[in-house]
């Protein structure tokens, strides 16, 4: 479980087949074997550490529903720690499990922050709601506006600045991740209709 508080930038170092290796000084000052680590939204198990640098194998599920397969060595990753059980919960609950990738449709800056707008892939509109939470390439915001299946959220310059929304640009792909709530509910509406149909 994360907040979606990115913690630091880290570098892509490696990036094979069915693995990843990111250079992360602060997220790896101290983790260990087994312990997961949020990158660009999207939850890795800590396989190897040498120095500030953590290996991380990737599923092929992972592959299918990220675009985590486009990353080179030398691009810049969102990185955050899993939350314990003392995290300040400065964003919302961020599970690392990404529900689908989405675009990024236009910047629009303005005096003191920027307004990004996004368009969301299929199926999970009916999830996003204004005000609501929602974690982009593991980025915890709130979202300002929704129409149909595009929203708005504003960036503040310490985002802008403390994660990848800062450098990418329209028609970038990015990992987008529903407010699990959301999901729980609608699940136990399907159960409680089915029960009172029979």
């Amino acid at each position: 479980m994360f907040t979606g508080i990115v913690e630091e930038l880290g570098e892509v170092v490696k990036a094979g087949e069915s693995s990843l290796s990111i250079r992360g000084p602060l997220v790896t000052s101290d983790v260990g074997f087994g312990d997961s680590i949020a990158v660009n939204g999207v939850c890795l198990t800590v396989i190897a550490l040498e120095g500030d640098v953590f290996t991380a194998d990737v599923m092929a599920e992972t592959y299918r529903r990220t675009v985590i397969g486009d990353l080179a060595p030398g691009d810049r990753v969102n990185l955050e720690r899993a939350a314990t059980l003392t995290t300040r919960l400065g964003g919302h609950l961020v599970q690392g499990h990404v529900d689908g990738v989405g675009e990024i449709l236009k910047r629009e800056p303005a005096a003191e922050w920027e307004e990004v707008s996004f368009r969301l892939p299929p199926g999970l509109a009916k999830y996003v709601v204004e005000k609501g939470s929602i974690a982009i390439d593991g980025t915890s915001l709130t979202v300002a506006a929704v129409d149909g299946d595009e929203f708005t959220v504003g960036l503040i310059p310490a985002t802008l600045e403390a994660t990848t929304l800062g450098r990418k640009q329209a028609g970038d792909p990015v990992h987008i991740e529903t407010d699990v709530t959301a999901k729980h509910i609608e699940k136990l509406l399907q159960h409680t209709e089915e029960g009172s149909a029979r």
